[in-house]
């Protein structure tokens, strides 16, 4: 997965936007101003952390390789999965759907409401 296709199907999702409050190198994917999503753009290979129920968080971590608790974050929350070919596309875009429903299950309700409005 290269950078050009996880930037449109992060994208993709409903109420998604892309900023860099951390600079260039960190590409920060958000709904309603929540982060659902930070890809190392400068990475080699291509990282990207997502948002995970804490039990979850845990057993990817010892299902692959290249999951492993997310630096700079909170670690019972975040993980940084390594796009280096060992996880399949389709479940690496299951990690990000999973990520982005739990930020939007977080949001408030007035938020979600917004969201659903949106084509």
């Amino acid at each position: 997965m290269d950078y050009t296709y996880l930037e449109k199907y992060l994208l993709n999702k409903r109420g998604a936007f892309l900023d860099f409050p951390f600079g260039p190198q960190a590409a920060v994917f958000k709904v309603k101003k929540k982060m659902f999503a930070l890809v190392a753009i400068e990475a080699h290979p291509l990282t990207v952390s997502l948002k995970c129920d804490p039990d979850d968080a845990i057993a990817l971590r010892s299902m692959f390789d290249a999951v492993t608790s997310a630096y700079h974050m909170n670690k019972e929350h975040w993980n940084t999965v390594i796009l280096d070919g060992s996880i399949p596309e389709g479940v690496v875009e299951k990690f990000i759907d999973a990520s982005y429903d739990l930020v939007v299950k977080g949001l408030r309700k007035v938020d979600r409401t917004e969201l659903n409005k949106i084509p």
